[in-house]
């Protein structure tokens, strides 16, 4: 069962008439973002633009959001969130807005009311930092950028 995490909403001006987020599934981790754009707007290959959702949250505190791209429109038309994950912070009051680029190489037309990311609650950890002279060896050492492989 998931966690139930109760996260105050308010609707702008210009997303009164559009659905909350939602989850399109029982087990979808998250809701979709929709576009609150008052007229289309067309990425063309290689453009990114803020698309607006039309909402403001008020996280509780020791929780974040992260907007995250649909795979669908990432698979069929190279639209992603540039910074995924996007984090909200527990203290913006900001309208949720969403970095998507075109890596397609036709141009993509967002309409109103179309679902542009999804929006993930997660709890977040603070790290106290321990300065130090020297950390523990671990098997993996310093190696780190394809260190690994590539292959099993």
């Amino acid at each position: 069962m998931s966690a139930l995490v109760q996260v105050p909403l308010a609707r702008l001006p210009h997303g009164m008439d559009l659905p909350l987020p939602g989850y399109a599934t029982d087990q979808s981790a998250g809701a979709d973002l929709l576009a609150a754009v008052t007229e289309q707007v067309t990425l063309d290959p290689g453009k990114r633009a803020i698309v607006p959702t039309g909402i403001s949250i008020a996280l509780p505190s020791g929780y974040e959001a992260q907007v995250r791209p649909r795979s669908g429109l990432a698979a069929k038309h190279g639209v992603t969130v540039l910074n995924s994950p996007g984090t909200i912070d527990a203290d913006y009051r900001g309208e949720v807005g969403v970095i998507l680029i075109n890596h397609g190489d036709e141009p993509f037309t967002i309409d109103r009311g179309m679902r542009i990311a999804q929006l993930i609650i997660a709890p977040v950890s603070v790290a106290q930092w321990q300065e130090t002279d020297d950390l523990d060896e671990s098997a993996r050492g310093g190696g780190g950028f394809g260190s690994t492989g590539t292959h099993v």
